[in-house]
């Protein structure tokens, strides 16, 4: 081995040691850098608008970019989970204290419906057992809910820390974006043209993956929220956030709450009520997948609604309640990749 091989070999395991060492100083501060990176590429369109606004002054540009996202995305974050934490709680309370029938469908088919009784129990159902366990389930769902919500808010301090140090570098992140995107494309030993092009695509799959899947969730989940509240229903915010998570499941997602919930408002004898659940959940809940999302995301652009799904559970495995945007990110890099290779390949004649 010569010489100028032992540099390049030094320095190459130097490089792989000193970023290996970087990425376990930061491993604790992982979620604020995320998230900071997230916003940034959903609202960097935004930043460069406002650039020109003000005449390519960036640093008040991204003054600006990060204002309005505290505005609109921060802090009416934070106001939902406080909401959500109250009334989670308020629900588990409930239950514990069986003042909330869960097992009144249960009751309800016993009495109006006895050969379904009849016939469950013929196939080895015990009615009972299930009406047992139904309440036991609803007593450890609701609780494990408002456990995580008051964590939340009792992990005050450390959420403060991730919070402004996610806003600091998300303003670094508007007001250099195009600079780090730049020292990245000369840095990478891929190809500039190639680098370039694959940068670009994966900022437009995870701006448009997570468009459709946030922006669609909040609109069914604000609406069922807001259903819910119109028809007396108890916890409204918080039946709407699970409504917005369970959007992520195709073609079934919100229906999973509101359609229970129509079935015992009919069951108490709310017909009407559990009517207009059902006429709103199929007619407006149900189509807003259907008609935003194309407009959010693009045709083009649009991963599989299976990879979504699959990408977003993942994620929340294996990041907590960050992967429901974490997963789809890393889903849209595999994409990219995968979209690079297939062109390399295509224009390299092997099939």
């Amino acid at each position: 081995m010569n010489d100028a091989t032992a540099q390049r070999v030094f320095f190459a395991a130097l490089l792989i040691a000193v970023t290996a060492a970087f990425i376990w100083l930061v491993r604790g501060f992982v979620q604020p850098i995320f998230w900071a990176v997230a916003l940034g590429i959903v609202f960097f369109p935004m930043q460069r608008k406002l650039g020109e606004q003000f005449k390519g002054r960036t640093r008040l540009a991204a003054v600006a970019s990060v204002l309005i996202i505290l505005l609109i995305v921060v802090l009416p974050l934070a106001a939902l989970v406080t909401a959500v934490a109250g009334e989670a709680a308020d629900l588990y309370e409930r239950i514990r204290d069986n003042e909330i029938n869960v097992s009144g469908a249960i009751d309800w088919i016993e009495q109006q419906l006895p050969l379904v009784v009849e016939t469950a129990e013929s196939l080895g159902v015990d009615i009972e057992r299930m009406q047992s366990q139904l309440a036991a389930s609803a007593v450890t769902i609701s609780q494990f809910v408002a456990t995580r919500a008051v964590e939340i808010g009792q992990d005050t301090i450390r959420i403060a820390v991730y919070f402004f140090l996610m806003l600091y570098l998300l303003y670094f992140f508007m007001r250099d974006g195009e600079n780090i995107v730049a020292g990245m494309i000369r840095t990478l030993p891929f190809g500039d043209e190639r680098e370039r092009h694959l940068l670009e695509r994966f900022a437009e799959v995870s701006r448009a993956t997570i468009k459709g899947t946030i922006v669609v969730g909040i609109v069914q989940g604000t609406i069922g929220g807001i259903l819910f509240a119109a028809l007396g229903i108890g916890a409204p915010v918080l039946w709407g956030v699970v409504m917005a998570f369970l959007s992520i499941i195709p073609a079934v997602g919100p229906a999973l709450i509101w359609l229970p919930a129509a079935i015992i408002l009919i069951i108490n004898g709310s017909i009407w009520s559990g009517i207009i659940m059902i006429v709103v959940g199929s007619l407006v809940i149900g189509l807003v997948d259907n008609l935003l999302r194309p407009v959010l995301v693009g045709r083009d652009t649009r991963m599989p609604d299976y990879l979504i799904l699959l990408s977003t559970l993942g994620g929340l495995t294996a990041f907590g309640i960050s992967g429901i945007v974490i997963g789809p990110i890393i889903a849209a890099f595999f994409l990219s990749v995968w979209e690079m290779a297939e062109d390399e390949y295509t224009d390299a004649g092997v099939t």
